[in-house]
This record gives structure tokens, C-alpha cells and sequence, in this order.
């Protein structure tokens, strides 16, 4: 089996722990055939102010090396995880025509500038109504990004949710907020774009399935997989349980990226 992680991070991003080349050696060790590292830009930081350049000199010294050791035993496309892309279209362009560039995650980290631009995961969910206005926001976030061509797949769909359950022990689910999904979801696959099976290097599988069946019967056919790896231990975990889990959905192919085009691979 073909299995590609297309969410992971290197030391270019500012929470990544280990370099390019020991990425794709753990990706190797893994038994994945293509690895896209997609590190960190975004355009809000984790107190909500705006970063509207990027350093591309970093990632493109790592790659260099990265190429010249595993450019053989794997396939290595150039990715970005680019988050908040919708608060500042023009800067997301001018960063975005990188050349080389392959593949686009499209990511909402923070609240939306009128709420007070924190970063989910630095924000804590003492009770339900919290969660509320937490994923309000942010579904209002992702409705605004949807029909933006600054991205080629929505990044990890329940994000918030690692944290308010996951980590602040509350149970909310997704359920209030299908409707607006299936919206969303209409829109990204008429503009002939993904979303991404984000595993949460296995954490979070159980929360997918509806979300791929929804995805799918929205006419969505650009599903790729993603360990979201921090770490060398993290890359490639959950990522074959993604590909049964894409099975079980409808799904025939999982998505990779050349060029921002998409490329099936069967299941």
C-alpha cells in the first residue's frame, strides 16, 4: 500500500522539533512512500497579531539537504501549512507564489481578529458556552476562507475540538454545526478543493468518518491524509486506519499534490 503524510513539521516551523532529513527518516522507517512537510506560516500569531511576510530561506536551505538524502527512497513534495489566509488574501498570494511550491493547507488557528485573535489552543473551555462562541468563530472564519484560492485543503476540520475535549475535558460535539459544514464543504468541492484527514498522529480517527460521509455527499473528492507530526515519533501514525476510514466513507483515492494539482492514489 501507497500511504503519504501530507501534514507535518519541521524545525521551520516555530513548534517543530527536528530537522527535515530526521523527518524523512522516521517517514522512511514508517513505511510512508511520500512525505509533504508542511511547516508553519501564519498570518496571525498566537496573541493575534498580523505576520503578513514569510521567510522562505529556512525552509529552502532544509529542503536542499533533504533532497540530497532522500530525494531517492522518497517522494518529497514542497508544502505550507498557511494559516488565516482569509484576514489577508494579497499577503497570502505574494507568499503563496513561491516557486516550487506544491501543496497548500489551509488552516484557522486563531480567532478572528473582532474576537481578539488568540490561538484555539491557548485559549481554555471552562463550560459549554465557551465552546459555542469558540467554534462560532471559527466556523465563521472558515466560511470566509472556503472560496479563497489560498489554499488546496482545509486544514484539520476539529481543531478546536483537541482541546476543549481532548485536553479541557469537555464533550462537544460537531452535530450543531453540520449545516454550516455542509455549506462550507459545498463551496470548497465546487472550487475544486480538499480537505485533509488530519489524524492528530492518531488521536483523533474516531471524529472523521461523519465528516468524510458529509464531505463526501457535499461532492467532495480531494481527501488527502496527514499525521500533523511535531515530532519523529509522530510521523505516519493513524495514517493507514485514514485510508480505511476514507474506505468506509465511499472514497476510492486518497489525494497528493504536484504543482498545487492534485494526483489520485487508490486506495
Amino acid at each position: 500500500m501507497y500511504y503519504a503524510d501530507y501534514h507535518s513539521h519541521s524545525t521551520c516551523s516555530p513548534d517543530g522539533h527536528y530537522p527535515m532529513t530526521d523527518m524523512a527518516q522516521a517517514a522512511l522507517s514508517a513505511g510512508i512512500s511520500e512525505l509533504c512537510l508542511t511547516d508553519h506560516c501564519d498570518l496571525m500569531n498566537e496573541e493575534g497579531a498580523l505576520c503578513p511576510d514569510y521567510d522562505w530561506a529556512p525552509v529552502l536551505r532544509q529542503r536542499e539537504a533533504l533532497l540530497g538524502r532522500f530525494g531517492k527512497d522518497l517522494t518529497l513534495p514542497m508544502g505550507l501549512e498557511l494559516g488565516m489566509s482569509h484576514i489577508d488574501p494579497p499577503a497570502a498570494r505574494r507568499i503563496l507564489s513561491q516557486p516550487g511550491l506544491d501543496f497548500v493547507i489551509g488552516s484557522i488557528h486563531n480567532f478572528s481578529p473582532a474576537a481578539g485573535g488568540a490561538d484555539f489552543f491557548f485559549t481554555s473551555y471552562p463550560d459549554a458556552a465557551s465552546c459555542r462562541r469558540a467554534l462560532d468563530d471559527y466556523f465563521d472564519s472558515m466560511a470566509l476562507l472556503a472560496p479563497l484560492d489560498t489554499y488546496d485543503v482545509l486544514g484539520h476540520i476539529i481543531y478546536p475540538l483537541r482541546y476543549m475535549n481532548g485536553r479541557d475535558g469537555r464533550t462537544v460535539t460537531l452535530d450543531p454545526y453540520l449545516d454550516r459544514l455542509e455549506a462550507i464543504f459545498r463551496v470548497a468541492a465546487r472550487q475544486g478543493r480538499g480537505i485533509e484527514l488530519n489524524t492528530w498522529t492518531g488521536r483523533t480517527l474516531d471524529a472523521w468518518l461523519p465528516l468524510l460521509q458529509l464531505f463526501r455527499a457535499c461532492g467532495g473528492e480531494i481527501v488527502t491524509t496527514g499525521s500533523d507530526a511535531h515530532i519523529t515519533a509522530g510521523v505516519g501514525k493513524g495514517i493507514a486506519q485514514a485510508c480505511d476510514l476514507l474506505r468506509t466513507a465511499g472514497f476510492r483515492y486518497f489525494a497528493v499534490y504536484q504543482g498545487r494539482k492534485p494526483r489520485f492514489i487508490r486506495l
